[in-house]
Formats: C-alpha cells, sequence, structure tokens
C-alpha cells in the first residue's frame, strides 16, 4: 500500500464518517431510521448523482478495495449484533399467532420473487437459473429486525404487545431468510470452497451450541468480568466472531453464517422476565448497572454467574456495535451506493422497479395480513403487522451484496433492488401511524389469552438500529 494510497483512503474514512453521521441525523428529523439517510448517502456519492468522473475522485479505484475490505468487517461486525439481538424469548406467549404470521409474510412474497425471478430471467440471464430464482424469493422474503426494533421504539409501542409479536416475526423470518441465502450459497456455482466442504457446518453448528456457547459464557462469567477484564471480554469476542466467519467463507459458505453463529450463541437475558422476580423477589432491571451487582440479588450461585455473563455479553455486543455504526458500516453503504447507478435507467429499468415493488409489498403485506387475520386479529392490528414485517433496511442490503458477489443479481438489477430496500423500509413508520394513530389498547386487541398486551414499559429509552 503506497503513501498515497494510504493518505487517500484516510481521508475517504474520514468524509464517509462526517457525512454519515450528517446523513443519519437529517433521517432522524425526518421521524425516518438513520439507516435511511446512510444508504441514499451511499446512493449519491455514486454514479447515479455526481456521475463517474466526480465518484472515481472522490474514491480512487485503487482505494477501492480497501474500502471493501473494511465494508466486509462491517458486515460480519453487523451479522454478529443481528445474532446476539435474536431473542427467542419474544415468542413466549405470542408462538401461535407469531408462527403463523410470520409464514405468511415468507411463503407468500418467496413464491411470488420465484414467479418474479422467472420473469426477470431473460433479461438478466446468471449462470445458475435456479440459484437467481431461489435467491429473488428470499430477498422478498427478508425483515430487517435492527430497524425494525427502531421504529417500533420511537413509535413507543417496543414492549405492547404488537411490538412484541411484530419482532417475533422479524427474528423467524430473518432464520428462515438466512437459511434461504444459506442455500442459494450452497447450490450456487460461484461458492468459493468445496461442495463437500460444506457439509461440515452442520456439526459446526452442533460443536458451537453445546461446546463453545456454554464455554463463553462461563468465561463471561469469571474474573473477566470484573471492570480490569472488560477488555479481554471484548477481545476474545472478536477473535471468535472473526474465526467463526473465516471457517464458514473457507467452507464456501460466505462470512456472514459464521459471524451470525457466533452471534447467537451468546449469552443474553432472552428468557428473563417474571421467571426472574419469582426465582429473586426482585424487580429492578440489572441491565445498567455493573456485572458485580447480580451478587446483590438473593439468588442461587448458578442463577449469579449467569446474569453476570448476560450482562457483559450485552456490554460486549454494544462496543462491538457502537465502533461498526460510527465507522465500518458507513463504509459498507458507500461501497454498496458506489455500485448502484440510477442514472442510466430506461423505460424497462422502470417497469421491472415497479414489478419489483408491487412483488415486494403485497407479498410481504398480503402474507403477513392474511394470516394474521387468520389467527383472529381485528383488521387494524392485522394491518399494523403486516406493515411492520414489510422493513426491510439494512438486512435487505446485505443480502443483495451477498447476491452481486455470487453473481446471482447483475448492475441493474442490484440498483433496482437497493430502490426496494429503501422505499419499504422508509414507508414503514408514516403508514404504522396512520394506521394506530395512539399507541394500541387492549380493546383493539382479541379478548382470547394467547394475546396479552404490556403497556408499563411503553415509553422506555429507545435503542438504536441500523
Amino acid at each position: 500500500m503506497t503513501n498515497h494510497q494510504l493518505t487517500t483512503l484516510f481521508l475517504a474514512l474520514a468524509l464517509i464518517s462526517l457525512l454519515a453521521f450528517g446523513a443519519g441525523a437529517l433521517a432522524r428529523r425526518l421521524r425516518q431510521p438513520p439507516v435511511i439517510g446512510e444508504v441514499l448517502l451511499g446512493v449519491l456519492l455514486g454514479p447515479t448523482l455526481l456521475g463517474e468522473a466526480v465518484s472515481g475522485a472522490l474514491f480512487p479505484d485503487d482505494v477501492r478495495p480497501f474500502l471493501t475490505a473494511l465494508a466486509n468487517l462491517g458486515v460480519a461486525l453487523f451479522m454478529f449484533t443481528v445474532g446476539a439481538e435474536l431473542d427467542t424469548g419474544l415468542l413466549r406467549g405470542h408462538r401461535a399467532v407469531a408462527g403463523t404470521v410470520a409464514a405468511g409474510s415468507v411463503v407468500l412474497p418467496f413464491g411470488l420473487g420465484a414467479l418474479l425471478a422467472l420473469h426477470l430471467f431473460d433479461s438478466h440471464p446468471t449462470a445458475d437459473r435456479t440459484g437467481f430464482v431461489l435467491f429473488m424469493g428470499a430477498a422478498m422474503s427478508v425483515t430487517a429486525f435492527p430497524v425494525l426494533a427502531r421504529i417500533l421504539t420511537d413509535r413507543g409501542v417496543r414492549h405492547t404487545w404488537l411490538g412484541a409479536v411484530a419482532l417475533a416475526c422479524a427474528a423467524i423470518d430473518d432464520v428462515l431468510a438466512w437459511t434461504l441465502l444459506a442455500a442459494v450459497v450452497a447450490l450456487s456455482g460461484a461458492a468459493t470452497g468445496s461442495q463437500w466442504l460444506l457439509l461440515l457446518f452442520v456439526p459446526y453448528a452442533l460443536l458451537m451450541f453445546t461446546a463453545v456457547g456454554p464455554a463463553l459464557r462461563r468465561f463471561l462469567a469469571g474474573p473477566w468480568a470484573a471492570d480490569r477484564g472488560r477488555s479481554a471480554s471484548t477481545v476474545v469476542t472478536l477473535a471468535g466472531l472473526l474465526a467463526s466467519a473465516a471457517f464458514t467463507e473457507w467452507i464456501g459458505l460466505h462470512f456472514i453464517f459464521g459471524a451470525f453463529l457466533f452471534g447467537a450463541i451468546m449469552p443474553r437475558r432472552a428468557a428473563r422476565d417474571t421467571r426472574d422476580t419469582r426465582d429473586t423477589g426482585d424487580t429492578r432491571d440489572m441491565g445498567d448497572g455493573p456485572p458485580d451487582a447480580a451478587a446483590q440479588v438473593p439468588a442461587s450461585p448458578g442463577r449469579i454467574s449467569e446474569r453476570v455473563s448476560e450482562q457483559v455479553s450485552e456490554r460486549v455486543t454494544g462496543r462491538v456495535s457502537h465502533l461498526n455504526d460510527l465507522l465500518l458500516l458507513p463504509v459498507f453503504f458507500v461501497v454498496a451506493g458506489l455500485k448502484v447507478d440510477l442514472s442510466g435507467m430506461d423505460g424497462g429499468d422502470l417497469t421491472e422497479l415497479a414489478l419489483i415493488l408491487l412483488v415486494a409489498v403485497s407479498g410481504k403485506f398480503i402474507g403477513a395480513f392474511g394470516a394474521a387475520r387468520a389467527t383472529g386479529l381485528p383488521g387494524r392490528p392485522a394491518a399494523a403487522l403486516a406493515v411492520l414485517v414489510n422493513t426491510r433496511g439494512l438486512t435487505e442490503l446485505v443480502i443483495l451484496t451477498v447476491g452481486l458477489q455470487l453473481g446471482s443479481l447483475d448492475d441493474r438489477l442490484y440498483s433496482s433492488m437497493v430502490v426496494m430496500a429503501l422505499v419499504t423500509t422508509a414507508m414503514a413508520g408514516p403508514l404504522l401511524h396512520l394506521i394506530l394513530p395512539t399507541c394500541p389498547a387492549a380493546q383493539d386487541l382479541p379478548d382470547a389469552a394467547p394475546y396479552p398486551i404490556s403497556t408499563t414499559r411503553a415509553q422506555s429509552g429507545g435503542e438504536s438500529g441500523t
């Protein structure tokens, strides 16, 4: 790396960091998730607005490989945080409705996306027709869990029945979408490793959950949980997620799955609710106190150790996410935006974009709304749920980037799909406000026992989402 390249890279990173911060702040002022402003920034810095000459001067070709490497690191850290925030406890009390709505919001979009792929294949041919069809189905099925959490928090419904079910649906949707994407990667001829190496993923996943996860929990609950050792906990976590990402990349499955898997085995407080109160008699939220505060709770040593590891895990995940949000993810947005060129779109491209938007929006909405109504939900809550699961955000952008790398998307179709991701994310907040101007109350929901609602924490503090 030459002195000129290093100087240009540092200046590019400074520019990206400042502009991304401003774009995210502007999006918040417009009551949109920050990711909308940051992704739009990436698109606007590309050839769409500035043209190839200006875009190339800001981010020269000899510097872009280094930006791409940092962007890949940002995606790996993002996938780790997605896995770490995957809360299976959200399903408690909502399994029937969440499972039904999630199935409806995946099956119908996947089917419509596959049909759309058959229509688009002639104008966007790839080496693997089956992989293209499966990829388009998976891309239409995704819901962005982190962005959805931010929208629910901003609307004050994060801890209501609607918020819990929406997040549970998003969690199921994401797991199914990543599974479908893994199948696409496995079937694609563009896989980087031997097809036989892919078989190693199953024993690897079992090893992670049965051995590495418990060992990590014990480590985070040990002496390293004290103040003097928090950096060691972060370093071990970073080393683990990067090694896991390297393994799945080596076997040809893409590094995002290894990073996601390591996040999924991180200790979390997913199931801690009324059970904790019954076990300890303590109703305080331990999330803001130091790890040693858990020792003050009259619980068993095993439970204390579990809580310590959960709290340290949350802090480590927060540090990783904070660094990623400030620098690496904005780099990913710019690198992704540099590949988007809408300036040369003709009538055929605009027609394709309209079809993509129609399939994306209607598939998710009709599938989720029909499934919600089938469970007995009234019209307004069912419509709100259907709008929320249409949120795609950064998760969709990650999937599209993988599709571009695999050769499942060409540059023209990639650009249209990025526009779809932006539109479906931006429309969620305003549509939710139209459907439910106020926080959903008990009278808006069925009387059946499986639909409890709790608004005691509806106005609690916000949380970031990308």
